[in-house]
């Protein structure tokens, strides 16, 4: 047993990421957009609404990153940080840059560093999410993320929870689950919405049969994009949150 121990730290090295912050990325990945007014704008080419002609913009909150923009006007980098504490900030606008972007993003709160900074512990609610965000959070605790490192973990009940994760567009079969174990949460607490269905309603976001009122009765401290999220979005988005220094 300890050979085979042995055999596989020297054949496979260290699986985990050293350095979480600046990770890098592969080259494929459609991350923050670049907006060029240089052309003609098909708004009708985005199937949740993001993509806006006048003035150009795109809502990271509404947008999949599927890629049918990309061209003239459009183009993805590879940069993963798109958290925000704030819904508006999430529209971006013609010029912006990613550096620009991260800088103002995420608003730092002393009492949010002070209570959360050395453990913070969540509860993540699946509110009709297709399991795209939910295999991407699961991820976030494996051996090449391992955010519990950072004092980070998903925990089995809300009572034993900081803070809740919610992904999906919230059905109405889940509202009252969502609101239930909102309330099962000791203060103080937070709330993380991950993924465009959840920020937005996503490609779901024009159905009947969804119910999103808890959005509307309660604040949301944390705007995590993407579709799915990806792990090292989610985990700087949560470290800024908690640690960032105003």
């Amino acid at each position: 047993m300890l050979l085979d121990t042995v055999k596989l730290k020297y054949f496979q090295g260290n699986q985990f990421i050293p350095d979480i912050p600046n990770a890098p990325m592969r080259s494929q990945f459609r991350g923050f957009p670049i907006l060029k007014q240089n052309g003609v704008v098909d708004e009708s080419v985005c199937p949740t609404g993001a993509l806006k002609a006048n003035p150009l913009s795109i809502d990271l909150g509404k947008c999949t990153l599927c890629g049918n923009c990309k061209g003239e006007c459009v183009e993805f980098t590879n940069h993963y940080k798109l958290a925000s504490t704030s819904r508006e900030k999430l529209v971006i606008t013609e010029g912006m840059t990613p550096e620009e972007f991260e800088k103002a993003a995420i608003e730092a709160r002393k009492e949010i560093r002070r209570v959360f900074s050395k453990s913070l512990k969540l509860r993540q609610v699946s509110a009709a999410g297709c399991n795209g965000c939910e295999m991407e959070l699961n991820a976030c605790s494996n051996c090449n993320f391992d955010m519990g490192r950072f004092g980070i973990d998903f925990v089995a009940s809300p009572r034993h929870a900081d803070g809740l994760v919610i992904t999906g567009p919230i059905s109405e079969n889940m509202a009252y689950a969502l609101e239930d174990c909102y309330k099962s949460t000791p203060d103080p607490k937070i709330v993380i919405l991950a993924g465009a269905c959840a920020i937005s309603g996503g490609v779901f976001q024009n159905s009947s049969k969804l119910n999103r009122e808890f959005l509307e009765k309660y604040p949301i401290d944390l705007y995590i994009p993407g579709c799915p999220v990806h792990p090292l979005t989610f985990i700087n988005g949560v470290l800024d949150f908690i640690s960032k220094k105003s």
